[in-house]
């Protein structure tokens, strides 16, 4: 019993100890909070002025194309061409076997000079007979006759000429020559091929590549709402800029030289509800080739004011619309449902619901909550965010409303 009295109270001792501890824990744990209200991060939101482009996908097409067909039929003879190489205008192509032309051609030219040779002996004998007429020594019959005679072999001359000019133009349209400067692709035939006049497959295709098109599909809401962004002043033309396009090629690498917007088309496009932009692009050294896929940015005009705001400081709603946190005049949290235009590079561009000189908290936002008081500090950003003067816009992907 004495044993059993000792371990109780041996147990109770142990028992007493881990309350104490537990308790001194308690009393730290439970320590004050640190005092004032939480710190934010914030930025004071500044008008900047901002370049709107928008990105289009496309392809490149050559600015002229020439499909080389023969005009004659006959077998081809010979290819003086190297495939892929650049060839001028004129430059023989394909040679046609000619002589069934060069036979045709010596015919007319033969016909032709025994016309001319009748005409002389007819002409005269005619005159002969007018003189005659006129004396009544021969009848009016062999008069009408001779003059007859007379004008038909004058239009046989006349027709034979015409033959010649024809057969001599067959003859030449046997040595088929590039109509216009440019590359030439592959030969669709070979030495010994029977062609045709005018078939429907081409020998060849030449294709000049400097410039280069890239045909572009704008859709015909974006386009309105371009024009009427113009006509409300938000946007305004700039002209150092207007018509300017750079072009982002497959990989992903920007092509190093600009372009410049031709024309708009004015037909829209029913099965897409688009327009089709055509944008002319030197190509010095050929790198764009027709039929790439490629992204053109288009310059659409200058926001003299635009408001940016960082992405991370915007956040959703439970209906969806994009919010922030700004800090008011009193050190109070405001809660702001904004409108989104499209994102420029890691900043939101902000039409409606901010109003230049606000701040908005950028860092801190799981610390606050509407109306809570807060002790502010600048956001700090990186050199490439404070230093530009001018950002450039364009429309993401997906839509631009939201944080990403």
């Amino acid at each position: 019993m004495q044993m059993k009295s000792n371990t109780k109270r041996i147990a109770a001792g142990f028992v007493l100890t881990g309350m104490l501890i537990l308790g001194s824990c308690g009393q730290q744990a439970g320590a004050p909070p640190q005092s004032g209200p939480p710190e934010v991060a914030v930025v004071t939101i500044l008008p900047k002025r901002v370049v709107i482009t928008t990105d289009l996908v496309g392809r490149t097409s050559a600015n002229r194309v020439a499909e080389v067909r023969p005009q004659v039929g006959g077998l081809i003879q010979k290819r003086f061409f190297t495939e892929g190489s650049d060839v001028k205008a004129g430059q023989e192509l394909y040679q046609i076997d000619p002589a069934t032309y060069q036979a045709a051609l010596d015919n007319a030219r033969a016909a032709l000079a025994r016309s001319e040779a009748n005409l002389q002996a007819i002409r005269a004998k005619a005159g002969r007979l007018r003189e005659l007429l006129a004396d009544k020594a021969v009848s009016q019959q062999d008069y009408d006759d001779a003059a007859a005679g007379l004008k038909q072999t004058e239009a046989d001359i006349q027709y034979w000429k015409a033959m010649v000019e024809t057969a001599s133009i067959n003859r030449k349209y046997t040595s088929i020559t590039a109509p216009i400067s440019g590359r030439i692709g592959r030969s669709n035939v070979t030495e010994g091929a029977l062609v045709t006049a005018h078939q429907p497959i081409a020998l060849a295709v030449i294709q000049q590549l400097d410039p280069m098109y890239v045909d572009v599909p704008q859709s015909t809401a974006e386009l309105l709402r371009l024009r009427k962004r113009l006509a409300e002043g938000d946007l305004q033309r700039d002209g150092t800029i207007q018509n300017r396009v750079h072009l982002v090629l497959e990989d992903a690498s920007r092509y190093p030289l600009e372009g410049s917007l031709q024309f708009r088309d004015v037909t829209v496009d029913p099965t897409t509800g688009s327009v089709i932009l055509r944008i002319v692009f030197p190509n010095p050294k050929g790198v764009l080739l027709p039929g790439m896929f490629v992204r053109a940015v288009v310059d659409e005009g200058v926001n003299p004011r635009a408001l940016l705001v960082p992405q991370q400081a915007v956040s959703r709603d439970p209906k969806g619309n994009p919010v922030t946190l700004i800090v008011d005049a009193e050190n109070k949290v405001q809660q702001r449902t904004i409108a989104l235009d499209r994102a420029i590079g890691d900043a939101w561009l902000v039409t409606a619901g901010l109003a230049a000189g606000e701040r908005v908290i950028v860092e801190g936002l799981q610390r606050v909550r509407p109306g809570a008081s807060v002790k502010t500090v600048p956001f700090e950003t990186g050199p490439e965010k404070n230093g530009a003067d001018q950002e450039k816009a364009k429309p993401p992907a997906a839509k631009a409303n939201g944080r990403r």
